[in-house]
């Protein structure tokens, strides 16, 4: 069954989609997303991908409050990763085998166009076997304002250096009022999705993710939703839909909110089931077990996940929230076997390099 047949059938409205969230019966959700992933994936080939999260700064000036990884500029502790250090980053990474980078940071104040592209150019230029999949949207467009250029020429030129993709961090939850309480110097709603959308207007593919469990509400969850559906019937950009909870630990919005806790794992499955059946035009939904730990991020194959997301032999921002969960390859092939289904090792295009 191709995606675009999921048209032929009514689409599911945002009432309805409400309603399952807040009083549909957790199991019976999963079998309903279980059976939409059948239709989409009828060989029950699970994939994931082997890269490495490089954060090339923690400067920040955008002060989000659910963020316990950023620096001042000036703080103790601030960096910016040398290409010398990046490339012993990309040497660990292709010894074990790994395809790609996700590349992001801070949002650095005084960081040009000028130093991204070589950057980029630099990477792509030594390292022709990995994707660069990298820059959210709000370093994207900070990037544009700072080197006064236009989004599109920001994104273009980037891609003329070798960029492939972006990701979809910092849509936090398209609603402005959220963004207004636990970012209020990040992008609204329509600049996050602008970015994406010219993105994906220039041919440039990137992910869709959301990160619940801070102030929003059932409401602003399919609100967020309608946002993806909608871009993504436009250009159908959209390779991924990555779905976290929000890691309260050492965060900012913790001390001003603090009755916020961890969401539980069955708030957790119930969204990912929801998601799979309301977002008829993605292929692709990820697990998380980055933030849900390796059990958590099992069962959520069964709750319409088809992918296992990336081994992440590094990461820097959930972990600065007291996280730490892991899985190298091998690990993920036996969660995957455990449920019966078929693991695969995919590249960047969700494309398959290796069954196993």
């Amino acid at each position: 069954m191709h995606i675009e047949d999921t048209h032929k059938t009514k689409r599911i409205s945002n009432a309805e989609i409400l309603d399952l969230i807040r009083y549909g019966d957790l199991r019976e959700l999963g079998q309903m997303a279980s059976a939409i992933k059948a239709k989409l994936h009828p060989h029950k080939i699970t994939t994931f991908v082997v890269d490495r999260n490089i954060n090339y700064t923690n400067i920040c000036w955008v002060d989000c409050k659910f963020c316990a990884f950023k620096r001042r500029l000036g703080e103790e502790g601030v960096y910016i990763l040398s290409f010398e250090e990046i490339d012993k980053k990309i040497d660990e990474l292709l010894e074990i085998g790994g395809t790609q980078i996700l590349f992001q940071g801070g949002v650095h104040p005084k960081l040009k166009i000028e130093w991204y592209e070589e950057l980029v150019s630099h990477i792509a230029t030594k390292y022709p076997m990995i994707t660069i999949h990298g820059f959210s949207a709000i370093e994207v467009n900070y990037i544009a304002k700072v080197s006064k250029i236009s989004i599109p020429e920001t994104l273009k030129r980037l891609q003329k250096a070798g960029l492939s993709s972006i990701p979809g961090a910092g849509a936090e939850i398209l609603s402005d009022r959220v963004r207004d309480v636990i970012a209020p110097k990040k992008l609204d709603t329509k600049e996050w999705l602008e970015v994406h959308r010219e993105a994906h207007r220039i041919g440039m593919k990137s992910t869709a993710t959301m990160m619940f469990g801070s102030v929003e509400n059932d409401e602003d969850i399919v609100a967020h939703w309608d946002c993806l559906r909608q871009l993504q019937d436009e250009f159908g950009g959209f390779r991924a839909f990555i779905m976290w909870s929000f890691q309260p630990d050492n965060t900012p919005l913790q001390k001003e909110f603090p009755n916020i806790h961890k969401a539980s794992s069955n708030r957790y499955l119930r969204l990912l089931a929801c998601s799979r059946i309301y977002l008829d035009n993605f292929m692709n939904i990820q697990s998380s077990w980055v933030t849900q730990g390796s059990y958590i991020g099992q069962l959520a194959l069964l709750f319409g996940a088809n992918d296992l997301g990336s081994t992440m032999m590094e990461e820097n921002v959930v972990s600065s929230a007291g996280v730490c969960n892991s899985m190298n390859q091998q690990e993920m092939i036996e969660l995957i076997k455990d449920i019966g289904e078929n693991p695969a090792k995919r590249n960047t295009a969700y494309e398959i390099l290796e069954r196993f």
